[in-house]
């Protein structure tokens, strides 16, 4: 059973009055699943090979030393660091809920500021160059 399996409990079988035993007709309660598992936002290989480009680009030319991806059911982030101690200056968030609304990505500064956002990355990720 896995993590995200409902535990179904089922009631016991009935038992007879004259012999105490359970009688072999139990009554069944069907396994009701509670919902589907939440799907994990996550960048796809393009998108990634995007991002990663131009992370390459800055790194090259000093300005950027270190990055880091987080992954949750809503949002996917890559985080810019100029040093691993420091907060990150910027972050690219892929927001899948927003893609009709907003677009679903987004580039937000340090200080929370959404510097650029919508649904083309390329286009997004402008705003960095």
């Amino acid at each position: 059973m896995s993590v995200i399996e409902p535990i179904a409990f089922r009631p016991r079988p009935a038992k007879t009055a004259a012999s105490g035993r359970s009688t072999t007709q139990a009554c069944h309660t069907p396994v009701v699943s509670i919902g589907k598992p939440p799907v994990q936002a996550a960048f796809n290989r393009q998108e990634l090979y995007a991002i990663l480009a131009l992370y390459g680009r800055k790194v090259a030319a000093g300005e950027w030393r270190d990055y880091a991806l987080d992954f949750t059911p809503d949002k996917a982030v890559f985080s810019i660091f100029r040093r691993a101690s420091e907060c990150p200056l910027f972050r690219v968030e892929k927001c899948p809920g927003l893609a009709r609304k907003q677009g679903a990505f987004s580039v937000v500064a340090m200080s929370g500021l959404i510097m650029k956002r919508g649904p083309d990355l390329d286009r997004v990720l402008a705003v960095l160059e």
